[in-house]
């Protein structure tokens, strides 16, 4: 065991005195850093009011639309005749087509109509006096007499009465409105509906085996056009997921992003040598350029599609100029930047060979700040993929437009799966490609 004497210690306290003689902020920074953190999360709680607003929110709404993201509904409706009679009616734009005869829907021997919800555990059976609900293991009979429908026995957790109406909740499967003259159910599939063919379409409800052989042996359909053109044109045509329509959105969108990052980094390449301090020796110019840049980046790409869009009219134009200007401020500041921190030896060693200013640039600067060009060019391409969704919801075209239309109708949810999921592929796909690019064009490996 080694003892040190008081003045072996004094010397190394003399020698290191940030390790014995720490200051304030080195012994407490921490704890204050945690304290501050703490104290303003405390502060955003209060702030947002976030109690109240996770109290308030809507959570139901959540498994709503994420059910209507996987399935679709058919919602029949039984109106019930003064002479008892039982009306069968779809909506107007049924996933079944204009004479649905579905399989689920039985006619009984004594006039009534039982609707399988989900196999025999939950079923509706319709009779000009009452309807039953059968769920969660109990049949609810429910009397169709008098001014408005009457539970007969207790009313179960599932089932809500109302004023003139009955509502049965079975879960993911659907719910039945019945009233005393008609009775409404919506009854739930995993899928997307006519995803292929609509209803309208030659093809439509017709077996694979069988429209493959019409495809490909089959007699024409139209004698004018082959079945395989006329399949084409039915998919692509679809009046209810509209293809071809979301897929020219989409490339419209993928072009706003290019298009936009391209003239952006053409334009504030020459501008960020202008603006590089060891570059142009000129700080008037430098900081007027510099605050340029600022002022391109400060407004937001959504506020410049917002006014472009009223200048030259909803339109993939407004958003790639949206893009332009924005990566004009953003590439700008990052390209200038780079600019300010390369070494200038190999930049003075061309220049002492007496070589003109192009060829100085060429050789004495670009090898430098090509890496930093490349990287975050393509990294704003990739993200502008993203950001030319979301200016397209306010006018300036692509597939963000057309993601806002189905999204504001509150009904097709599943139109709005289709295009997020378009949105998402296409995003992945771009990311993966920049980062082949840049590690090919930097000369690294790839991991």
């Amino acid at each position: 065991m080694t003892v040190i004497d008081a003045n072996r210690m004094h010397e190394i306290e003399t020698r290191y005195p940030e390790y014995f003689h720490r200051s304030f902020r080195q012994r407490f920074g921490g704890l204050m850093i945690v304290i501050a953190t703490l104290l303003y999360s405390l502060y955003a709680v209060w702030f947002f009011d976030l109690p109240k607003l996770f109290a308030e929110a809507h959570w139901e709404r959540v498994g709503i639309y994420l059910s209507q993201w996987v399935s679709y509904d058919v919602q029949p409706e039984f109106r019930i005749g003064d002479d008892g009679s039982i009306e069968v009616r779809y909506p107007r734009f049924s996933p079944l087509g204009d004479n649905p005869h579905p399989d689920w829907l039985i006619n009984n021997p004594d006039g009534s109509i039982t609707v399988s919800i989900s196999g025999t555990s939950r079923s509706v059976t319709v009779s000009k006096s009452e309807t039953i609900v059968t769920a969660h293991g109990v049949s609810v009979p429910v009397e169709l007499s008098g001014g408005a429908p009457k539970v007969v026995g207790p009313v179960p957790g599932w089932m809500t009465v109302y004023d003139d109406n009955v509502l049965a909740d079975l879960g993911f499967a659907g719910n039945v409105s019945i009233s005393v003259d008609r009775v409404k159910i919506r009854k739930r599939f995993i899928g997307w509906a006519n995803f292929i063919f609509d209803t309208q379409s030659s093809f439509f409800d017709k077996p694979v085996g069988e429209v493959i052989s019409l495809i490909v042996s089959g007699p024409r359909i139209k004698p004018d056009q082959s079945n395989l053109s006329l399949a084409f044109d039915d998919i692509w045509n679809n009046s209810e997921w509209q293809h071809g329509d979301v897929w020219t959105k989409l490339f419209q969108t993928i072009v706003m992003a290019f298009l936009g990052t391209l003239l952006g980094a053409l334009t504030a390449f020459p501008l960020a040598f202008m603006a590089a301090r060891n570059i142009t020796p000129n700080r008037f110019l430098n900081q007027v350029l510099k605050r340029f840049f600022d002022f391109l980046r400060s407004v937001d790409m959504l506020i410049w599609a917002l006014f472009l869009t009223r200048a030259f009219g909803p339109g993939p134009l407004a958003g790639s100029g949206a893009i332009f200007l924005t990566e004009t401020g953003t590439l700008g500041k990052l390209y200038s930047e780079g600019l300010e921190n390369i070494d200038n030896k190999p930049r003075e060693g061309v220049k002492s060979t007496g070589a003109e200013t192009v060829l100085v640039h060429r050789y004495g600067i670009m090898p430098q700040i090509v890496p930093v060009i490349v990287s975050q060019t393509l990294y704003q391409w990739e993200s502008n993929v993203r950001g030319a969704t979301i200016i397209g919801a306010v006018g300036a075209g692509g597939i963000g437009l057309k993601l806002w239309e189905a999204m504001r109708t509150n009904a097709n949810w599943e139109n709005v799966a289709y295009m997020v999921i378009l949105i998402l592929i296409v995003v992945f796909l771009f990311d993966a490609a920049s980062n082949a690019l840049r590690h090919r064009l930097m000369g690294t490996k790839a991991h």
